[in-house]
């Protein structure tokens, strides 16, 4: 008689290998196990996004509280949304989309517009953030660097005096890096509209800090006001 083949159900099965770890993971697998139900899936990604997402938040507000909540709103979202995330741009555009948005209705709805400075510190906190460390004192002579603190806290009240929906597109293009077709996505609206309330803002803001690029001698250099928080992104 011959021997009865062996069941494939009785095989051992083979281990599935573990999740790599959550910091190894990319934006997009993070979310997507969050979605899967993952608990500290989102704080992860959160944590990996937080400083310029409070930066972008600060900036676009003009007011340290209203930013806080902006941010609180998107992140609640986000966190709310994750499965309608379709993947047809990358997760970070998508966390700038719902944060932006947020800080938006925060405007409109309140029709914030601060004057007052921003607490010390804060208007560069994203900055030295973005590039992981603060820069070394002994790096940069102290009158200069009194200098350019001054300008950046100068340039941007008069950025907080701009309306909220072009405050938030030269923030992103000029500021963040974004090229027009990926803060149009992030604004939920034209390109030529991003275009347009970038080229408003700039024109706003030369006339508003033509003292300042006269005293620096750069008075030709108006629509280039802005300072970078980060490296520009690719184009």
């Amino acid at each position: 008689m011959d021997a009865e083949a062996p069941d494939p159900r009785d095989a051992p099965s083979t281990p599935r290998p573990p999740d790599p770890p959550a910091a190894d993971r990319t934006d997009a697998e993070l979310l997507a196990a969050h979605v899967a139900g993952e608990a500290d899936a989102f704080g992860v990604l959160f944590a990996r996004h937080r400083d310029r997402l409070w930066a972008v938040a600060l900036r676009t507000t003009g007011d340290p509280e209203t930013a806080a909540d902006g941010l609180q709103d998107g992140l609640v979202a986000a966190y709310r949304r994750a499965g309608t995330f379709r993947g047809d741009a990358a997760v970070t555009t998508w966390l700038h989309r719902v944060v932006v948005n947020a800080c938006l209705d925060r405007l409109r709805a309140a029709r914030v517009r601060r004057t007052e400075p921003l607490p010390e510190g804060l208007a560069e906190y994203g900055d030295r953030a973005r590039v992981g460390s603060t820069p070394d004192p002994g790096e940069a002579d102290p009158a200069d660097q009194a200098v350019d603190d001054e300008r950046r806290r100068e340039v941007l009240r008069a950025l907080r005096e701009l309306p909220a929906e072009q405050r938030a597109a030269l923030v992103l293009v000029d500021m963040e890096g974004y090229a027009v077709a990926e803060a149009a996505v992030v604004l939920d609206c034209a390109a030529g509209t991003v275009k347009s309330r970038c080229s408003r803002g700039r024109r706003r803001l030369a006339a508003r800090l033509a003292p300042l690029l006269e005293r620096s001698g750069n008075s030709d250099a108006a629509p280039d006001v802005l300072p970078p928080t980060r490296p520009e992104r690719p184009r």
